[in-house]
Formats: structure tokens, sequence, C-alpha cells
């Protein structure tokens, strides 16, 4: 950036908060890096929020949708992404929309959990509906016995199911063993090649939403440039939404990466509050000065605004036909069966176009 080398340095915290909040210390007291980037977890995310402060580090682009990232607004993070809020809400007004209404929740028994499902039933009052069940699971051992009885006693139509991926495939097969053929939704968290292969023949027509432009628009300029990147890098220019996170999550830093007038062999500490400064001119009324909300090649800019949280960029309904993530170009997805398979010539169009063909 610049003319100057950038070092990525990962660290595996084994998906416990302890162990990230250990790695984000290490991150920056030793590898005495400018900025923490694209932090995976909610409960994760949250015990690093501590050492933003603490030693004046930003945090971009954390992968999660966690509220309590975006309210109230932490000046030390810069969000991204939309909010699992916002995802369960969409995820719930879709169902309403093709004419599901019994409609049950099962949610993991932590933070994401408790905060996702607020936009469900938000969205519930919304539609003036409310969950045919909730169940919960526990995170670090679960067990499926209680969710097989209540859906059997509930037979519900669809089930909202909030977890991990690993939770997610293990809870699907507990239900299908019920003899349910329950619709499944899930939220993006699980929008990868490696959940999809490890539900195997449950795969094929689980609905997961997204925050991200559809990955195949080469009529997006974020996604035209990803794929551009992607086939220089590796001769293959397909890229998936998990990607696009990461994607746009660089080019937010990289806005602040090289703030003028700062000097590469600046301390670390002057360096920090560069890039802190430089991405806070990207906030909307920010604490710097005003400025115009970065844009990224999403479908909305990002805007780190004060007092507010990010809105929902791109929020799409998809849904898992052969075992392969297929999308509509616009908002919503509608439920087909899942033996069928979406057509070649099913290209992008606009929003009312593909509502109109729907």
């Amino acid at each position: 950036i610049n003319g100057e080398p950038v070092t990525l340095i990962s660290m595996d915290d084994k998906f416990e908060p302890a162990i990230a909040a250990a790695s984000a210390r290490e991150l920056i007291t030793n590898k005495k890096v400018m900025a923490l980037l694209l932090t995976r977890g909610t409960p994760h995310n949250q015990a690093i929020l501590p050492l933003l402060s603490e030693f004046g580090v930003p945090l971009v682009a954390p992968s999660t949708g966690a509220m309590s990232l975006h309210k109230p607004v932490n000046p030390w993070v810069f969000n991204v992404r939309a909010s699992y809020q916002h995802e369960a809400n969409r995820a719930i007004r879709h169902l309403s929309l093709v004419g599901l209404s019994h409609i049950g929740i099962v949610q993991v028994n932590d933070s994401f959990g408790t905060d996702a499902v607020k936009g469900a039933l938000e969205a519930f009052t919304q539609v003036n509906g409310a969950p045919l069940f909730t169940a919960t699971y526990d995170r670090e051992k679960p067990d499926f016995t209680k969710i097989q009885a209540a859906v059997t006693a509930k037979s519900p139509q669809a089930i909202l199911f909030l977890g991990s991926g690993s939770a997610v495939v293990n809870g699907v097969k507990a239900i299908r063993a019920t003899g349910s053929h329950a619709q499944i939704v899930t939220l993006s968290n699980n929008a990868s090649d490696g959940f999809i292969k490890a539900m195997g023949d449950n795969a094929a027509g689980t609905i997961v939403t997204q925050v991200f432009p559809y990955e195949r628009s080469l009529a997006n300029p974020m996604v035209k440039q990803a794929r551009e990147y992607a086939k220089a890098a590796t001769g293959d220019d397909r890229v998936t939404p998990a990607m696009l996170e990461g994607f746009a999550g660089a080019k937010v830093l990289v806005e602040g990466a090289a703030p003028r007038g700062q000097a590469a062999h600046a301390p670390e500490a002057a360096r920090r509050a560069g890039v802190t400064a430089s991405l806070r001119h990207r906030r909307a009324g920010g604490v710097v000065q005003p400025h115009q909300p970065y844009r990224a090649g999403l479908h909305r800019p990002v805007h780190h605004r004060v007092g507010r949280e990010v809105p929902a960029l791109a929020t799409r309904v998809i849904q898992l036909e052969n075992r392969k993530l297929s999308t509509s170009p616009s908002l919503t997805m509608y439920s087909l069966p899942s033996a069928r398979i979406l057509p070649a010539s099913f290209a992008p169009c606009s929003p009312l176009l593909a509502t109109k063909s729907a």
C-alpha cells in the first residue's frame, strides 16, 4: 500500500472466546499490528472489545453481525456486514411472504443466538404472527432430543436454525430423523462450501441468508474486481460469499492503512491512530469530520455513522439447490421444490423482472 508491503498475520483461536482475546493481545502487544481484521464469532469479538480502547487499535470488518458491535457505536469498531438481527428479520418476513406461518425457532444458548432471535421476533410482530415454538440447545454440548420432541409435537412448516455450521448440520440430521420435511433456514455465518458439503443430502432446499452481493454478478464492481484478482492469483475466477466478505473488509481497511501524512516508519501507536483517524473520516458526520460514505462496490454505501448501526447492505435470501449455492439477483429467492434446479438461463435481471418471473 503506497509502496509499503503489508503482512497479514493469522492466529487460530480454536473458536474459543478466551483464546481469541489472548490471541488479540498477542497480536497487539508482541506483533505490533496496526489493526485487527475479520475476527470471527460473536462472543469472540465481544471478548476482544476491551483491548481496542486500551491499546487504541481499530477493529475492521469483524466477521459477525452481533448488534453489540453496532449499538452503542464503538469508535474503534468499523463494521462492514449487516447485523444478524437484520438477517433473521428478513428470513422470517420471507417465509411469511411465501405463505408459511407455522415457523419454529431453534437457537444456540449463547450471545449469538440471543442476539439474532431478537430480529426474528421483531419480524413476527411485523407480520402479526408468533413463533410456533422456540427451543434452545447448549453451545458446548448440543443435545437435540428436546428439539426433536418439539418438532414432532408441533409439526412446523419451517424452522429458523441459529447456530454454528456443525451445530446446524447435526441439528438438521436430528430433525430429519423425526420424519419432518420442514423448510430449514439459517444465517450467513454458515455460507460456506464446507457447510454445504457437511449438510450432505440435507443441503438441498436449505435457505441461507446473505448480506453481500451475488458472487456471480459481474455487473457489481466489487464482485468483478474480486473475480479478476482471484483469476490472476489462482487461474480460477470463482469466488464465494465468504471471500467477498473478506474482500470488502480488506478494501475498507486499505482506505485507512495509508493515511495522508503518515510516515511508513512511524511507531505502532501513531500508525494505529492514523488508521483509525482515516477510517473515521468515512463516518458520515463522524468523529473527525464529515466525509462521503465509502462504497467499496457494495449495493449501498458503508455508512460508519455515529449513533447508528450499519444498514442491511444487501440482505438476501438464497436457497441451496442440488447442493450448490444458487441465488436470485433480487432481494428475495422464492422457495422452490428442492428437486428443482434453476435453469441456466436464469440470468441477473432487475428485482422487478425477477419478481414477475417468480
